[in-house]
């Protein structure tokens, strides 16, 4: 790169009509290709697609009336392709001593278009390039080019006289822009509508914008089809509120004293709660905390709820139950942390469950000789219901809900799963009432012992049945 003539205070001979085109005369020579007066540009590598370029002795240019001035910029392939191009023109009005003076910024690639009309079109037979323009009524001009292509842009700045269709070369047309290039991910980060996603695709890296509530654009500007403040809130509220109806499973729970369970469904209301106030697009969005520990406790929450409902519902030992509560809870967190959002995170616990459970209802049906639960009311007004609700839940989850539906849809799933804990968690089990050995009475040849309690306690508490027959 050689530093540019326009540098110093040598006069220049007067410019050819074209770059590449030989002048009229005898002994007349194009000037060749590298003694063209092209300013360097120094990169600053910041980060991943994102790049400044600072020109020497600017960010302040003047602009002589005589020649253009050319600036090179270098794009890496591969470093640079997957961002945007960002171009910024202001004129200092402070410089400009005639009121009908305009700046012409000229960017093409890798061919420069700064002599004659195509100072003005940016365009010259089949080559055309991207046409800025600054003057006293309009004194900045922004470009932005998404994925630009590699390798060397040029950019063109001329001063010239006149406005609109008038313009001309003036001989005195001095004039000063500030220059600003860079190279960033996205369009000004995507503005509060979205968010700048790094991707892959086939071994590209680029970037792009992830866009919300309705938004659209590059930069997600586009409001046609964007969703209203008071959509957006109706939604947040909606999708918070839904979690209050775990407060009666809460209150059924202690009052069956399952602590447990009921400290698991509080976990899940409360970060059901604040982690969709934090995932709301737009602007009506409540983070108390970081939004990945927000998703992850929220998932957990949900997946806990079903899991220690379903053992519940099993009766085993106490030793047993809490097990598998701490087993369930270990394995649930390692699959999130794979895959928060695939489907078999929650079938997967789900059939687990149910195959436990089922196989604690057949063994205790078998050694009693009847069905588990005993009860036809259990089975009509509770354990029926319970199951409908929650199997309608899951297919909501899994077939209806999609992006557009979001809001309302997992609503519904809040309210159906928190409804169905309140329909299947089983009763207060009874204390197990054992008369001391030294108290039990005895009669004429045979002795009074209390029952077993009876699981689900849904069995009339019979008082006492002859269960030996004494040999005194």
């Amino acid at each position: 790169m050689n530093m540019p003539q326009s540098l110093g205070n040598q006069p220049l001979p007067p410019e050819p009509p074209s770059l590449g085109t030989p002048v009229e005369g005898p002994g007349a020579t194009s000037p060749p290709e590298h003694c063209w007066p092209v300013r360097p540009t120094l990169r600053n590598e910041l980060d991943t697609f994102s790049v400044h370029f600072y020109i020497f002795f600017g960010p302040s240019v003047a602009l002589p009336p005589e020649r253009p001035a050319v600036f090179a910029l270098r794009l890496l392939p591969v470093l640079d392709s997957g961002g945007v191009l960002s171009l910024e023109l202001q004129l200092n009005a402070s410089s400009v001593h005639q009121e009908n003076v305009t700046v012409f910024g000229c960017l093409t690639h890798e061919v420069p278009l700064s002599l004659g009309d195509a100072a003005v079109t940016c365009s010259k037979e089949s080559l055309a390039g991207f046409l800025l323009s600054v003057s006293a009524t309009s004194r900045v001009a922004r470009l932005r080019i998404p994925f630009p292509q590699t390798g060397t842009w040029f950019l063109a700045l001329r001063s010239l006289c006149g406005m609109g269709s008038r313009v001309g070369r003036g001989g005195a047309a001095w004039a000063e822009v500030r220059l600003r290039t860079f190279l960033s991910p996205c369009v000004d980060d995507c503005g509060p509508y979205g968010q700048c996603k790094l991707l892959r695709t086939h071994n590209y890296l680029y970037a792009a914008c992830e866009c919300k509530a309705g938004w659209r654009g590059w930069g997600c500007t586009d409001s046609a089809d964007a969703l209203s403040y008071g959509f957006q809130l109706l939604s947040t509220l909606l999708l918070c509120l839904s979690n209050l109806m775990f407060l009666p499973p809460v209150v059924l729970a202690i009052r069956s004293r399952y602590v447990l369970e009921a400290a698991v469904y509080t976990f899940t209301m409360f970060f059901s709660t604040f982690y969709h106030a934090c995932d709301q697009p737009g602007i009506v969005v409540f983070c108390i905390m970081d939004y990945d520990v927000l998703q992850f406790c929220d998932f957990l929450g949900s997946l806990m709820s079903v899991w220690v409902t379903v053992i519940a519902m099993a009766r085993l030992q106490p030793v047993v139950k809490q097990v598998l509560y701490l087993l369930g809870a270990m394995l649930l967190s390692m699959a999130l942390q794979l895959d928060r959002h695939g489907l078999w995170n929650l079938l997967g616990p789900s059939l687990f469950a149910l195959g436990i459970l089922a196989t604690a209802w057949t063994v205790r049906s078998v050694r009693r000789r009847h069905c588990y639960p005993p009860t036809w009311r259990r089975w009509l007004f509770y354990l029926c219901p319970g199951s409908l609700i929650a199997g309608s839940a899951v297919l909501l989850y899994a077939f209806v809900e999609t992006r557009d539906n979001y809001f309302y849809i997992h609503s519904i799933w809040h309210m159906l799963i928190a409804g169905s804990v309140g329909f299947l968690l089983p009763p207060r089990a009874k204390t197990d009432h054992r008369v001391p050995s030294g108290a039990r009475a005895r009669g004429c040849g045979y002795q009074l012992c209390i029952n077993e309690q009876e699981e689900l306690g849904l069995v009339g508490p019979g008082g006492a049945t002859v269960s030996s027959i004494c040999t005194s």
